[in-house]
């Protein structure tokens, strides 16, 4: 039995590697990209900075508003150019900008943000109920979708990834609806009982 690992990430490479020309009649399609011109972004991929226009390495002027912006703490200072359309806000906001204590190369960064990404959606449904104009999930969430338009035959045979999860989503999407629905009855029940009394 051999001991070789059997990755390609080892410090000794095999000698035994083969060729270009080996590769391509074995594998259909290999080295489809090897030619640059054969490559889509290939005119992209050039170094030209006279050709875009830029002329400058770095701005001049910083970008306003700037004060109190999130940055990762892998840089050493905000990067020039940076999004403003979805200021940070409410209990999310304050939940992201607690991520970034975190490297991007945590879990903890990561799952911060999402749990944050949970809270905004969550606020924006309590936002709707109270608008009186509360979010459909029949019709928002794209579950009419799957009978009109061949949702399940299109994953039956066809070895899709998400065919594995497909039985937990109904949990995942409408469970939280479900619950939320139960909490009102039970809530408006309490209420015209003590109306009652």
């Amino acid at each position: 039995m051999s001991t070789t690992p059997s990755t390609p990430y080892v410090a000794n490479k095999p000698k035994d590697i083969p060729s270009p020309e080996a590769l391509r009649a074995r594998i259909p399609g290999w080295g489809a990209d090897l030619d640059p011109k054969d490559r889509p972004s290939y005119p992209r991929e050039v170094y030209d900075p006279a050709g875009t226009g830029a002329h400058w390495d770095y701005p001049e002027e910083q970008q306003s508003g700037r004060e109190g912006r999130e940055r990762s703490i892998e840089h050493g200072q905000l990067t020039p150019v940076f999004g403003t359309s979805a200021p940070l806000h409410g209990v999310s906001g304050r939940i992201r900008r607690y991520a970034y204590r975190y490297s991007e190369g945590r879990a903890a960064h990561w799952l911060i943000l999402i749990g944050a990404d949970r809270v905004d959606a969550w606020g924006a449904h309590l936002r709707s109920l109270v608008s009186l104009r509360p979010d459909n999930p029949v019709t928002e969430t794209g579950v009419l979708a799957e009978g009109r338009l061949h949702g399940i035959a299109s994953r039956l045979g066809k070895r899709r990834a998400d065919v594995n999860h497909q039985w937990l989503d109904p949990v995942i999407v409408g469970g939280p609806w479900v619950v939320a629905t139960a909490g009102a009855v039970l809530a408006a029940r309490v209420v015209r009982r003590r109306a009652r009394r």
